[in-house]
């Protein structure tokens, strides 16, 4: 009879343990907190996400319920006050860290073979409860922070990603973002900034992105365009050479590309990219697929344990939302392992059926049968 690991095993077995050890001497971590390791807080915390435990007293619990389970994947069950101390102390970074080397392994076998590697940026404001207040304080009513994420829409998945106050531009992020040679980026207007526009462009890279309505430009050339279209104006243009309050810019002597499109709203979008080659279409295409990372979005905030946190340091969210990401990144991973479940939600949902159960991820539909003890006569009552 072959042996089957739990849902949980086969989810870690995915985590770079080599490389998890080595962050987690790189950041003493497991010095600073002794009666709780760094490996036990991250599987509780991932039990967590992958289980829909809202609180500290529901993790403990679960987890202690099947304490034999976490021993063969060397995990203990923590005690609410020390789990609560080490997400508060214990250095969010090794996780941001654990992320990108998750991610690495995830690429290899989530990328699809493609012609241009796409990146979407953009962020998302998560609430926070007013414990939160002197720390993360966006205005006089409420608290909360930015999420910024660089996603790979190819892959379906985050590729970087940044939390900061809710209150920070957009752009502060967006800079510190290492930019990829020769990768596309899309992005809206929260991203206003001629003089990112002018490095993505010095590294070779092709930006969509949307002009303001008041933002002039000097026509160098009108391009024809069809008159039942969805392109309504297709022309070479020139940026002024700075915007109000700001330095001049690399673009500011190189010609652009506007594009007008109509939405199936009936709106009309004004584009812009450096892009003077390619068919206006596929420009308009490629900001259509900006609408991807609003899913992933609202996909991560529907499904995973990002509004309500565990605690209320900038330190403890910081940790569990970048393990909510590592979650997503594993469910991924998963689903794309197996092929009986089509949609990554109806997966996850399964998963969290299933997660201590003893099952292979690639039957998580099937019903299990029923148990087949060694003796019948143990199924039978003793009537005389």
């Amino acid at each position: 009879m072959r042996h089957e690991n739990s849902v949980m095993h086969d989810l870690l077995k995915r985590i770079p343990w080599a490389r998890f050890d080595a962050l987690v001497e790189k950041h003493e971590a497991d010095r600073s907190i002794r009666t709780l390791t760094t490996k036990s807080q991250f599987v509780a915390l991932l039990q967590a996400q992958l289980s829909g435990a809202s609180s500290l007293r529901e993790i403990v619990a679960t987890m202690a319920s099947h304490e034999a389970r976490l021993y063969h994947i060397g995990a203990t069950a923590p005690k609410r006050s020390t789990l609560a101390d080490a997400n508060a102390k214990r250095s969010a970074e090794l996780f941001a860290e654990l992320f990108d080397a998750v991610l690495a392994q995830a690429h290899r076998g989530l990328r699809k073979a493609t012609k241009d590697a796409v990146r979407l940026v953009d962020a998302t404001r998560i609430p926070l409860n007013a414990l939160s207040t002197s720390w993360a304080q966006y205005d006089t009513r409420s608290n909360g922070v930015k999420l910024s994420i660089v996603y790979d829409p190819n892959a379906s998945t985050p590729v970087r990603f940044a939390i900061n106050l809710a209150r920070t531009n957009d752009m502060v992020p967006a800079k510190e973002f290492s930019i990829e040679p020769g990768v596309t980026y899309v992005f809206d207007m929260g991203y206003y900034s001629f003089i990112w526009w002018g490095d993505l462009d010095a590294k070779g890279c092709r930006f969509v992105t949307r002009l303001k309505s008041n933002t002039p430009t000097r026509v160098v050339e009108e391009r024809p365009v069809t008159e039942d279209g969805a392109i309504r104006i297709d022309r070479v243009v020139m940026l002024p050479k700075r915007l109000p309050h700001t330095h001049t810019h690399r673009l500011g002597e190189k010609p652009v590309r506007e594009v007008h499109v109509i939405i199936d709203s009936g709106k009309t979008l004004r584009l812009v990219t450096n892009d003077l080659i390619s068919p206006a279409e596929e420009i308009a295409d490629l900001y259509k697929t900006r609408w991807q990372i609003e899913l992933f979005f609202r996909w991560i905030k529907q499904t995973l344990k990002i509004r309500k946190f565990l605690g209320t340091s900038e330190n403890a969210v910081r940790v569990q939302i970048a393990v909510a990401l590592i979650a997503y990144l594993l469910l991924r991973m998963a689903h794309s392992a197996q092929s009986s479940v089509q949609s990554l939600l109806t997966f996850t949902r399964l998963v969290r059926a299933n997660l201590m159960h003893f099952r292979s991820i690639h039957d998580l539909e099937r019903p299990q049968p029923p148990p087949n003890p060694s003796n019948p006569n143990q199924m039978r009552f003793a009537l005389c």
